[in-house]
């Protein structure tokens, strides 16, 4: 049975499931394959490469794929040509993490493409809505990659109220099957945003040993730290850290991020090299809690497909106004 919602309407999609815009995981093929499976396909332009974002882009014109594309707001602030060089292409949504959306929603909407602004407390909720947001990303600290500390259960129903119904608000953070979208869309939300679900698919850009280490980990084989950005000399302001799978380098290092920071010369060289080589007892797999729900690696169509069946099944046996919601 399908699910309607504000969501599934505002970005003409059959099911409200979107991708997580996961940096350079998140690529044109994941993309084109979410939105062709009935959800919303996010291209993952985190940090801002150019020749990548270009090549990515240039590939999902060619498909005539409806997409949006994510960046982390404050790398965009110092290329300013990334948020062109996606306008130019006319996607339906960009997607503004970690900064102030401010400068950039105005262009944004004067392209046509919606501003969606994914935020991690109630504040701001509220300081995204009041810029122009017109769907807002409610990330609790179970997602995988940069988060703060609320979890998803309070913090998606708080900001539903703060924002009121003009707004729709998407939960992130823990979802991987079709319970994570009937608990959503119960406490308000217009539909849910995956990432590590979406990761350990065949079309994502990952290696298949990262894919491979996310089907076999569990929820608590995940950790929330600032080793991997000491390690990549790319440490967030706080309250900033980001969710990975643990391995050796980040077991060595948990607890000793001062020592960590006196080796880091060293210790960035072994982790770039690592992450050329996929070795990752070193370089991370940055994937959230929800790793423990991923029992196989598959297509991104049979995620959806599976999700929506058993969520409408969950929502249809509890309430069934809920699937008209």
């Amino acid at each position: 049975m399908p699910i309607s919602t504000s969501i599934t309407k505002l970005l003409g999609i059959s099911h409200p499931i979107v991708l997580a815009p996961m940096d350079l995981v998140a690529d044109a093929r994941l993309t084109a394959a979410v939105t062709a499976a009935g959800g919303f396909g996010i291209l993952g332009g985190g940090y801002g490469d150019e020749q990548w974002l270009t090549r990515e882009l240039d590939l999902l014109e060619q498909t005539h794929t409806r997409f949006g594309v994510g960046f982390i707001t404050w790398s965009m602030a110092k290329q300013p040509k990334l948020l062109d060089l996606a306008l130019e292409r006319k996607p339906a949504a960009v997607v503004l993490s970690f900064g102030d959306p401010r400068p950039f929603v105005d262009r944004i909407k004067g392209s046509g493409a919606l501003v969606i602004c994914q935020i991690q407390s109630i504040a701001l909720a509220k300081e995204a809505a009041a810029a122009g947001a017109d769907v807002l990303i409610a990330q609790g600290t179970e997602a995988g990659g940069h988060g703060v500390s609320r979890g998803l259960v309070t913090l998606l129903p708080e900001v539903v109220d703060a924002v009121g119904k003009s707004t729709p608000v998407l939960a992130a953070g823990g979802i991987a099957d079709g319970r994570g979208l009937a608990a959503a869309l119960m406490l308000g939300a217009s539909g849910v945003v995956m990432g590590t679900r979406f990761y350990a698919t065949h079309e994502a850009a990952g290696a298949p040993a990262a894919k491979e280490r996310i089907r076999a980990a569990t929820g608590d084989d995940t950790q929330r730290s600032i080793v991997f950005d000491i390690s990549r000399r790319n440490v967030w302001p706080a309250p900033f850290t980001g969710r990975c799978l643990r391995n050796v380098h980040l077991d060595r290092w948990l607890g000793r991020e001062v020592e960590l920071l006196r080796h880091q010369d060293e210790e960035s060289e072994k982790y770039a090299a690592a992450r050329r080589e996929n070795d990752f007892d070193i370089a991370a797999v940055i994937a959230g809690e929800s790793s423990g729900l991923v029992r196989d690696i598959s297509s991104a169509r049979e995620v959806v497909d599976r999700v929506v069946r058993d969520a409408s099944a969950l929502l249809a046996r509890c309430s069934p106004q809920a699937l008209s919601g």
